[in-house]
């Protein structure tokens, strides 16, 4: 009996140390999971994720560091209150300088019919619309069935992303400046592509024309449609509008037009 007690007693004290002061887990310790899931700090400058077989983790990426401070002022927001709208006040001879046009939203979509029987299809779209834009997609589904299209309602047929505010001047200033000159032969994009509303539709066919895609990372050439939504009442405020943020239109039919 009195060994058993010494055996108890030894147990006991064991127990008491490994745990420290106040329950605390002593010097040494390895913290358990529900330690961490407290909130315990892991020093890991990798984001990790659970493998499929025997609970390996493996490292995906490293994450970037988080900003500090409030965000910058996007160059052509600057440049869209200093120069462009007091511009677009003395051409159309606006009394406030509330009525300058300005831009409202842009709306980026990928159309996937082939995501019908393509299931990697959808994964890789939306991969590559989050890198251009920087914001979670929205995955779109059909409204009503099509038995012609063996489409379902409900099924996934696209992803679209809405940019605003300073995300929205980024997206421009990218496509004006580096995206559309990269196109092969590029010579401009179409002046008429308006909707009557002062709205801008604009196609593109790869997704190798932005600088986040790299050729040897995508499955397939995706084109994508952007449309540009502005303020304007009429086509030819806004087609001044995209001329002052440096909308690179074709010299011929901007000639012939302004000519008229």
């Amino acid at each position: 009996m009195a060994d058993r007690k010494a055996g108890g007693g030894a147990k006991g004290g064991s127990a008491k140390g490994s745990q420290g002061k106040k329950g605390q887990p002593a010097k040494g310790a390895k913290p358990s999971g529900k330690a961490q899931a407290r909130g315990v700090p892991v020093l890991s400058s990798s984001r990790a994720t659970r493998g499929t077989g025997g609970g390996q983790r493996r490292v995906v990426r490293d994450l970037p560091p988080l900003p500090v401070g409030p965000r910058e002022t996007p160059r052509l927001r600057v440049r869209f209150d200093d120069e462009i709208k007091p511009q677009l006040v003395k051409d159309f001879a606006y009394k406030s300088v509330m009525q300058a046009p300005s831009l409202s939203k842009i709306v980026v979509n990928i159309g996937l019919g082939e995501a019908l029987t393509n299931a990697n299809a959808m994964q890789s779209a939306v991969a590559d619309l989050e890198a251009i834009t920087g914001q979670k997609v929205v995955i779109t589904v059909a409204k009503k069935s099509i038995s012609q299209f063996r489409l379902r309602k409900g099924q996934q047929i696209g992803c679209m992303v809405t940019l605003r505010g300073a995300r929205m001047y980024d997206f421009v200033d990218k496509l004006f400046n580096v995206a559309l000159p990269r196109v092969r032969d590029f010579t401009g994009v179409s002046p008429d592509s308006f909707d009557g509303r002062g709205n801008y539709t604009l196609g593109l066919r790869e997704q190798l024309i932005f600088p986040e895609i790299q050729y040897d990372e995508i499955d397939r050439l995706r084109g994508m449609e952007v449309v540009i939504v502005t303020t304007a009442n009429t086509d030819a405020e806004g087609r001044r509008l995209l001329e002052l943020l440096g909308m690179p239109f074709r010299k011929d039919q901007a000639e012939a037009r302004a000519s008229r």
